[in-house]
């Protein structure tokens, strides 16, 4: 593979982005419109991002769960706000065995409807809480304009989903969940996220308040990485889940979900990817190192590969993802590319003069060219590439900080100004919140209130649309 078949971002950043997805193995297109085949190697990366989410999960005290695909029509029209939400993206099962159905299927866009018949059966007193569940699965989500991992009819996900005594515990749930989402964002994937709470004409069909973490692309269009809902009492009313309290009283729940899907591996891929493809974050990334052994005939190949060898199985042994690329039939050149548009962290080449002189060539994907390119002993050369590897995540996490901190401009109150910021970034502004001032910024730009984030410094100012005294700010940008 070479970079030569790859768009430029800056000649068609959408066409590089589906270059990229397609070249390096990710993904491909399926017979169905709008779906997706996810390829081995993309399915490894989701599993990496799989593995860090299950275990914090795990660790907070949630137990995973799995509900049916096909979801009763009349469980959706329970919860009035939930049903109008989704009703233009449902998919509808009519027919079954040939013969038409009492009542339709709903193929699961969520599961806030079915987990909560199932809760109301579970939970009988204040001692079956909090119940803290967590769903693996795919969602099917009628979409009309999709794009791999970032949009797509069908994709996989983990939904959580929790029932409460109180508001204030539903809440406390709700923003410990963003906050395992910025973690794995933040230390996995080395994207820096911003944790903040969306706009009622933004937030979840059927929720009390909704948070988001939201990320920066390369193209400078924001990306929702993931949401958490406080559902308030809605769907526990909906669906009479109640519980009697130590009074013997009768009491709602509170329930709570949040959900996070395989639209992250497009958001790694848009962080930190350039014009040669990929560049993984190592902890996530399938392949931490190669090992490329150089030589032109057996002789040379005699004496390299005894090295490349040893050195795979050291790396195996210790718990770095490890691939040896014996391809000897393919240019040096050729394989470095490939592996270069795959993202893998670090690529070490072993020649004949590397096993004369004891050393190998370690090349960082992280620095482009000669630059990322050194001739390191081969003794201790273990410790070395771990110490690499963390360097790599924190070189990144820098690179996303410092792009996105770039562009994200604050404007005051002239409404001209911050048009013009929201044609090349974001614009972060005072903002009312209502759904009048909100349609009239998508309409003039193109874009919305991204989320009120929960970092920032409280104040009073004047909304940039209307002129409303409020005391929060918002970021506004175009977005996926």
């Amino acid at each position: 593979m070479s970079s030569e078949v790859i768009t430029s971002r800056a000649e068609d950043y959408s066409r590089w982005y589906t270059d990229v997805v397609q070249r390096a193995d990710l993904a491909d297109y399926a017979p169905v419109r709008g779906c997706m085949i996810i390829k081995p190697y993309g399915y490894a990366l989701w599993e990496n991002i799989q593995q860090a989410l299950d275990s914090r999960f795990k660790a907070t005290g949630h137990q995973n769960a799995y509900f049916p695909l096909f979801i009763p029509e009349s469980f959706l029209n329970k919860e009035k706000e939930h049903v109008e939400g989704f009703s233009p993206e449902l998919a509808v099962v009519t027919i079954g065995g040939g013969e038409e159905l009492q009542e339709r299927l709903v193929v699961r866009p969520t599961s806030e409807t079915i987990i909560g018949y199932s809760m109301a059966k579970w939970i009988q007193s204040y001692r079956d809480l909090p119940l803290l569940l967590n769903q693996w699965a795919n969602v099917v989500r009628w979409e009309m304009r999709t794009r791999l991992f970032l949009r797509t009819m069908e994709f996989l996900w983990q939904e959580g989903h929790t029932a409460h005594a109180t508001h204030d515990e539903a809440e406390e749930e709700t923003l410990r969940m963003l906050g395992v989402y910025y973690d794995v964002y933040f230390n996995e994937a080395a994207i820096p996220g911003i944790k903040g709470r969306k706009s009622n004409q933004e937030k979840f069909a059927g929720a009390l308040r909704s948070y988001s973490i939201e990320a920066m692309m390369g193209d400078k269009r924001a990306l929702q990485a993931c949401t958490s809902h406080n559902l308030g009492q809605n769907f526990a009313k909906a669906f009479e889940i109640q519980y009697t309290d130590e009074n013997n009283a009768l009491q709602h729940a509170w329930t709570t979900s949040w959900g996070l899907s395989t639209r992250m591996v497009g958001a790694v891929i848009m962080t930190h990817g350039d014009d040669q493809g990929l560049r993984l974050p190592p902890r996530i990334a399938p392949i931490q190192v190669v090992i490329v052994p150089i030589g032109k005939n057996d002789d040379e190949r005699t004496q390299v590969l005894p090295i490349a060898n040893a050195l795979f199985d050291e790396l195996k042994a210790n718990g770095v993802r490890v691939k040896l690329d014996t391809r000897f039939e393919l240019s040096p050149g050729f394989k470095y590319n490939d592996w270069e548009m795959r993202g893998v962290p670090i690529r070490v080449e072993i020649g004949p003069k590397d096993v004369q002189n004891g050393t190998v060539a370690v090349a960082r994907r992280d620095v482009p060219g000669k630059a990322g390119k050194q001739f390191v002993p081969r003794e201790g050369l273990l410790p070395f590439l771990k110490q690499l590897l963390e360097d790599i995540h924190g070189s990144l996490l820098r690179q996303a900080t410092e792009f996105r901190d770039s562009h994200i401009h604050e404007v005051a109150d002239d409404y001209g100004t911050f048009c013009e910021i929201l044609k090349e970034g974001w614009a972060y502004t005072w903002f009312c919140g209502s759904a009048t001032c909100e349609a009239k910024v998508k309409e003039d730009n193109q874009a919305v209130s991204r989320n009120f984030p929960l970092d920032q410094e409280r104040g009073k100012g004047k909304c940039i649309v209307c002129g409303t005294e409020c005391d929060e700010r918002a970021l506004f940008a175009k977005a996926y």
